[in-house]
């Protein structure tokens, strides 16, 4: 078996502890301590992510994007959209950006060039609260999932504030989906009681028939 090779390590900020990125032969992954966050093989429940929530804004779509990982859920929202949307991807390391950029390149396929695309360096909620109303929809691919293993400050994203924050940055009729690795029924309930009409989706890791089934919320602002 081809051993893994390890190529870069990123410290994420606030204490989040560190990223490493792995390669073994065509085989990327990124991984916090022992547990693995994304793999190269594996993209069809982050392809759903974007591809369910786009089925329900329509093609001109103003998203925000939160976690770039290895850029699944952008290139598969660029090929749903139409020319005239826009897309703010938020990424905390910007070290995942460079990785894009440069080893996982021929994954990216220029997806960070497109001009309806703006990369923003920073946590995501700092893009959340930028404005009322000014997305159509957020899409949160952040640590793995509400029970996050890298970043404790991620929960904030899913509190009762953080879901505060993400209905008043949506438009009327907006989507907030969230993926994650596991299902919470307590997570449900707080989006219940945060004044979203809530869809569970059970979806899998990659995009067949088989293997592990991952979890995408989709929570409109009604």
């Amino acid at each position: 078996m081809i051993p893994w090779e390890h190529l870069d390590t990123a410290v994420v900020p606030d204490g989040g502890g560190e990223l490493r990125l792995m390669r073994r032969g065509a085989e990327y992954s990124i991984m916090t301590g022992a547990n693995e966050l994304m793999n190269s093989r594996l993209s069809g429940s982050e392809e759903a992510l974007a591809t369910l929530v786009i089925a329900r804004t329509g093609p001109s779509a103003r998203l925000l994007i939160g976690g770039y990982g290895m850029g699944f859920t952008l290139r598969a929202a660029l090929a749903a959209l139409g020319p005239k949307a826009k897309v703010v991807v938020g990424e905390l390391v910007p070290q995942v950006v460079d990785w894009a950029r440069g080893p996982m390149a021929h994954l990216s396929a220029g997806c960070l060039e497109d001009p309806r695309v703006r990369v923003v360096l920073g946590d995501v909620s700092a893009a959340i609260g930028a404005g009322a109303k000014a997305y159509d929809a957020i899409l949160l691919d952040v640590d793995n999932g509400p029970e996050g293993l890298s970043r404790k400050e991620n929960d904030r994203l899913y509190s009762r504030g953080g879901l505060a924050a993400a209905r008043a940055a949506l438009s009327p009729g907006g989507v907030l989906a969230v993926w994650s690795s596991a299902p919470s029924e307590a997570f449900t309930r707080r989006l219940k009681s945060a004044g979203f009409a809530v869809e569970v989706v059970g979806v899998r890791a990659g995009g067949g028939k088989r293997g592990a089934r991952h979890v995408i919320w989709l929570a409109v602002n009604v």
